[in-house]
C-alpha cells in the first residue's frame, strides 16, 4: 500500500485532506480481490500489509478533523479489538472523539495533555487542538454578541 499521499499531506499540514485520503486508500486495498477485512492481513495487489500498520490514529484525527464525528464513529467501530488492545495511541485518540461527542470539551484538552503523542500525531493533534480553540472562541465570541446586542 503506498502512503506517499497521505505522508505530503502530513508534511504539508493539509490536515483536512487526511480522512478522504484515508478513506480513498481504505477502499482501494478493500477493493482489491485478495482483500478480507476480518483476516489478520490485508491483501492488496500491491503486496501483503497488517492490520497493524493501519494508521487508525491519523485516520481517526482526520476525522474529527473535518468535523466529520459519524465517520469516526464508524471506523471505530470497525477497527479490531485486538488493535485497540495492542496499540494505547488509538484509545487515546478515540477518548477525544468520545469527549467530542458528548461535546465535554474540557475533556477534549484532559485527553490531548494526559498521552504521550508519538511524533507521526503529534503535528496532526496540536493543530486540532488550535483548530477546536479558534472554533470554540469564535462560538463564545459569538455568542457574547448576541448577549450584548439584546
Amino acid at each position: 500500500m503506498d502512503f506517499s499521499l497521505l505522508e505530503g499531506a502530513m508534511a504539508s499540514k493539509s490536515y483536512e485532506k487526511i480522512a478522504d485520503i484515508c478513506d480513498d486508500l481504505m477502499l482501494q486495498a478493500s477493493s482489491s480481490q485478495n482483500f478480507f477485512i476480518n483476516s489478520s492481513l490485508f491483501a492488496t495487489s500491491e503486496g501483503v500489509f497488517s492490520q497493524e500498520g493501519w494508521p487508525y490514529a491519523i485516520h481517526l484525527l482526520g476525522h474529527m478533523y473535518a468535523n466529520d464525528m459519524n465517520s469516526a464513529r464508524f471506523l471505530w467501530k470497525s477497527i479490531p479489538s485486538t488493535i485497540k488492545e495492542s496499540q494505547p495511541e488509538i484509545v487515546a485518540v478515540w477518548k477525544i472523539g468520545q469527549c467530542l461527542w458528548t461535546r465535554n470539551y474540557a475533556g477534549v484538552y484532559e485527553a490531548i495533555r494526559g498521552f504521550d503523542w508519538t511524533p507521526q500525531v503529534l503535528g496532526l493533534v496540536m493543530d486540532f487542538s488550535g483548530k477546536l480553540a479558534f472554533s470554540l472562541f469564535s462560538f463564545f465570541l459569538f455568542v457574547a454578541y448576541l448577549f450584548l446586542k439584546a
